[in-house]
């Protein structure tokens, strides 16, 4: 009998820690499986105002944390879920002003690791006249790629804003001009003449869904270059944005 209670007792132990690490294991802080996109999410044009950033003006050249951004649902995603599906656009890199893709298989991603298969590029075209997807080629799986532009201060390329440090390039030339980075959504003519074009920023979704994104403003509540100033408060990032499902071809706005 004493034998048959012990062995009784030793199970009842063994089914409790198996409940317990059970339990434990549904505990853990893992997000859903990534659920794909309703169909209305398509073809409609999003606008998101004053997203905003960490910003450190006595110390601009430390990066801040990456930020993390959802297309569908418009909203940061938490830095726990950088390896999931779950966003499409990061922000990262001085003042968190380069943006990338979500990319599993790129090493230099911040999504390394899990299964997204996005990419980013820039084109040197206005928002409404793109109308044709890029090839595939053309997509570039790094993070914090796309930011400032050849044109202005610390270029790295075609970027998406053009940084006028000493505030001669589209400034008046005062210190309340100086340190403005000017949003490429429309093109700017520079004090000397020179037309810059307008940018879209083109994100193929770790899905595959494609959508490109007019960059409009860093500041916060000024959307025109007339309104950003040296103090303007900044990093809040405005744009919009048109989403097309994986395989479309064409972008096109829908009622």
């Amino acid at each position: 009998m004493k034998k048959y209670n012990y062995l009784t007792s030793r199970l009842l132990i063994l089914l409790m820690c198996a409940a317990c690490l059970s339990c434990s294991k549904n505990d853990d802080p893992q997000p859903d499986p990534d659920p794909a996109p309703d169909e209305e999410f398509y073809y409609k044009l999003h606008r998101v105002e004053n997203l905003a950033m960490e910003a450190d003006d006595d110390n601009p050249t430390e990066a801040k944390p990456a930020i993390y951004f959802s297309l569908e649902t418009g909203q940061e995603v938490p830095n726990a879920q950088s390896k999931t599906m779950r966003w499409d656009l990061s922000f990262s890199g001085l003042y968190n002003s380069f943006l990338g893709g979500n990319n599993g298989t790129n090493s230099t991603n911040f999504g390394y690791g899990g299964a997204g298969k996005g990419g980013i590029l820039i084109l040197e075209k206005p928002f409404d006249e793109v109308t044709e997807v890029p090839n595939d080629s053309q997509f570039k799986s790094g993070s914090g790629i796309i930011g400032t532009d050849d044109a202005g201060a610390f270029g790295e390329g075609i970027g998406w804003y053009l940084y006028d440090f000493g505030g001669t390039i589209l400034g008046d030339g005062t210190t309340e001009k100086t340190h403005v980075a000017y949003a490429l959504g429309s093109s700017l003519t520079t004090n000397d003449g020179t037309v810059i074009p307008a940018r879209t920023v083109i994100v193929k979704t770790p899905r595959g869904d494609i959508a490109k994104i007019k960059m409009i403003s860093c500041y916060e509540d000024a959307f025109t270059p007339d309104e950003w100033f040296k103090d303007t408060p900044h990093m809040f990032f405005t744009f919009e944005y048109v989403v097309i499902p994986a395989g479309a071809k064409h972008f096109e706005i829908k009622p």
